[in-house]
Parts: C-alpha cells; structure tokens; sequence
C-alpha cells in the first residue's frame, strides 16, 4: 500500500471500489473525477455478485473488475492494486478490516446514523423504515469502517427533508441526490487528513 505520509499531498489517492449492485454511487464518482470535484483515481472495483450492473460500469471505464467474496482474497486484491482507500459503494455484506486499512475504508449509508443502520437496512428497506417511524428528516452519513454494520467515525452527514406521502422511491431519490454530493466531499477531506494536507 502507498504510505500516503510520505508522498506529494496533491497526489490522487487510488481507490478500491465494492458494491453489490447497480453501482449508481460508482458511476457518481466517475463522473465527479471526470468534473475534477474529486482528486482521486480508481484502481479496481470488486462485487459480491458476478451479476452486478456495477462491474460492467467499471469495465466501461477501462477498470479492472473482480467478483470476489472472501475477505482475504479481497484484500490481498486491494494490495495488489496499490490502493489508498477502499470505497464501499452499495457492498451489503460486512468486510471485516485488517490493520493496514483502518481508518482508510469509507462507507455512504442511506440514512442520518446511528439511526436505521444495521444488518439488513440498506436501500429501499431504510427509506422505509424513515416513513414509517414517522421521523421529519433522513439523509446520509458517510463513516469510517469497522467491523460492526455503519458503524465507526462519521465524517459527513447530509439531510434531507421527508415530505409527506413520500414513498421510499421517492425519498431514495432525494437521499441519493444528497450522496452524490457527501461522498466525494468526505473522500476528499479524509485524504487530506491521512495526508496532512489543506
């Protein structure tokens, strides 16, 4: 792995990427790269599921791609690709972290924690569940990972407004909205932390 302390702080962070499914926030980072809003390159991205929408994105993109399921044959992928940070992007399952990558693997949950998170709540299950309880208010959290489901550091929540008669669709809609512009925001403010940089 690149020891971030040690290089220009301007140099862009290689990105390792899990999802388990469409890979909508993938395609969000692509296209923030593309914009120049986030200083960072991705060097791979893995999925659960060999059906995942998300690996054709990446190979789109001319990006390496992996189904991979065992944490170990994970991360030594991870290594593999000289990665800095590790992104999880819609990855359902819980990625246990070795002590090389603590506090360098980020998450972007669909709801304002410690509230609906867990095993379980991701997606429209957590939009749900927000209309349901009643509460005015979601949005998302972006978090350093540990090895507990969303939990670990926050580093960015945005909100957004539940209305009334919102579905889950619809409130996914705005939530998803409000993570395109928090997740690229947080990976951008965590590298200068690692870095040391303004």
């Amino acid at each position: 792995m690149s020891d971030a302390n040690h290089n220009h702080s301007s140099r862009r962070p290689r990105l390792g990427v899990l999802l388990s499914g469409s890979g909508r926030t993938l395609q969000n980072l692509f296209d923030c790269i593309e914009a120049g809003q986030l200083n960072a390159c991705v060097a791979g991205v893995a999925s659960d599921r060999a059906d995942a929408f998300g690996l054709q994105r990446a190979m789109d993109h001319g990006i390496e791609t992996r189904t991979l399921r065992d944490p170990s044959k994970i991360w030594s992928w991870i290594q593999e690709l000289d990665c800095d940070l590790v992104l999880l992007c819609g990855y359902i399952r819980l990625l246990p972290i070795i002590p090389d990558f603590e506090g360098r693997v980020l998450n972007i949950h669909p709801s304002l924690l410690p509230d609906f998170g867990g095993k379980g709540m991701y997606g429209e299950n957590v939009h749900a569940a927000v209309i349901e309880s009643g509460v005015k208010e979601s949005g998302c959290t972006v978090h350093l990972c540990n090895n507990h489901y969303d939990d670990g550091r926050m580093l960015m929540q945005a909100r957004v407004p539940v209305l009334p008669g919102d579905t889950a669709q619809e409130l996914g809609k705005r939530v998803f909205k409000a993570e395109c512009a928090a997740y690229p925001a947080a990976i951008n403010m965590r590298w200068r932390e690692l870095t040391g940089s303004k």
